[in-house]
Order: C-alpha cells, then sequence, then structure tokens
C-alpha cells in the first residue's frame, strides 16, 4: 500500500442520475412505513430520538477484523463520542469482506432503519483486490452516496489505496475514483484509511492487510480528523 499521490482520469458517474435514483429507491422504501404511520394515531416522540446517529457503512477494516468487540478504531471512535459529543451515537454496519456492491445493496435500508445525521462509507478495498472494474465501484459509491445525502445526512467518504502490482492504470485510477466523488458530491473525504501505519510492517497482523490492536487508535484519530467537524 504505497503512499504515493496517484492521478488517474476516471470516468464521472452523473450527479443528477445518481441523486435520482437514490431519491427513487427510498421512496420505494419509505412508502410501505408512510402507509403504517397514517394509519395509525401519532404519538410523541420519544426523547431518545433526539439522538443524532454517525452510521458507519464499512469492511472488515471497520469491522474489526481479528479484534476484540471494544478494539476496532469504529469501536474507539463511539467511545470518544460518547465522552466528547453529547446526543450523538455511532452505529457499526460494518461487514468483514464487504464491497461496494454490498454496500450499495444494504445503504437505503440502512438511512431508512437508522436516519444517521452523518454517513461515513469506508468500502473498495474488497473491490481492487479482486480486480474488480472501476466504473461499477464508482456507480456503487455514488449510489450509497446519493442516498445518504437523500435523508439529509453528510458524508464522509474514506478511500484506499492498493498495492502497486495491480498495475498503475488501475492503481491510480482506483484511486481517484474517491477524489472524483468527493468532489462530484461535494463530501468529506478521507483520502487513505491506512495512512498513518502503512509504512510500518509490525502494525500489521499476518495477512498483513488488518491492522493490529495497537495501531486502531491511530486510524481513530486519522479518521477523527475528518469526521469531527461533522459533527458540531
Amino acid at each position: 500500500m504505497g503512499l504515493n499521490n496517484w492521478r488517474y482520469a476516471a470516468s464521472r458517474v452523473p450527479l443528477q442520475w445518481a441523486r435520482s435514483l437514490a431519491a427513487l429507491l427510498l421512496a420505494l422504501a419509505l412508502a410501505p412505513i408512510a402507509h403504517a404511520q397514517a394509519a395509525r394515531p401519532q404519538a410523541a416522540a420519544p426523547a431518545s430520538e433526539a439522538t443524532r446517529t454517525v452510521l458507519v457503512m464499512g469492511d472488515s477494516l471497520s469491522a474489526g477484523y481479528g479484534l476484540s468487540a471494544a478494539e476496532g478504531w469504529v469501536a474507539l471512535t463511539a467511545d470518544r463520542i460518547a465522552k466528547t459529543k453529547p446526543g450523538w451515537r455511532v452505529v457499526n454496519a460494518s461487514i468483514s469482506g464487504e464491497t461496494t456492491a454490498g454496500g450499495a445493496a444494504r445503504i437505503v435500508d440502512a438511512v431508512v432503519r437508522h436516519k444517521p445525521a452523518v454517513v461515513v462509507i469506508e468500502l473498495g478495498a474488497n473491490d481492487g483486490l479482486r480486480g474488480l472494474p472501476l466504473r461499477e465501484a464508482k456507480v456503487n459509491l455514488a449510489r450509497m452516496i446519493g442516498a445518504s445525502q437523500s435523508v439529509g445526512a453528510k458524508v464522509l467518504l474514506i478511500g484506499m489505496r492498493i498495492p502497486p502490482n495491480y498495475g498503475p492504470e488501475y492503481t491510480q485510477g482506483f484511486e481517484r475514483n474517491y477524489t472524483a466523488l468527493a468532489k462530484q458530491f461535494d463530501v468529506a473525504l478521507l483520502p487513505f484509511l491506512l495512512q498513518p501505519v502503512a509504512s510500518d510492517r509490525a502494525n500489521f497482523q499476518n495477512d498483513n492487510l488488518h491492522p493490529v490492536a495497537a495501531a486502531q487508535p491511530k486510524l481513530r484519530d486519522h479518521v477523527w480528523t475528518a469526521l469531527e467537524p461533522l459533527l458540531k
């Protein structure tokens, strides 16, 4: 996982198309809920509903692969938010092995269920390691961003990089997907999740892919630089 500042002219996903698709999917998901609510008297909202949610949609890097439940960077972030940001909570919907296609398939249900104020999207590594087409990954991420924005959520897009042995065209295009989407949708971007730990092999488990527990606080602090402004 190099740290070079690669550039590649990735194909653009039409912004209006992505948002229209997300809005349509969201409307279809909400229709049964709206019908059920109209059929019964409206009760006062519980006080707990005032809590604002940070929804994390990620893969094994966010699910805490090989770690205890409390050791991953998302759990550490949740603990920090609980102590420093009253009225906020973190829901970790990350799944080990998840791809951008899986995230795109789950996003509408997730935003309807959790009604997040902030959505953190950390996906793409598994797409890259499998050599999946860059445009497919870009469309999937665009759908996730569009669905999140359709419910009024702010978005933090977390990028990933892949080893250079995949070839410069693919690796540069892979990185470029994230920067292009962040600019296109005007969302916050953390270019590379593993930036503070990637250069030291000791920070990784035996698979050389997943950071060890001791490296997780560094990832938490790294993500916090981009996430904390969205909580204000």
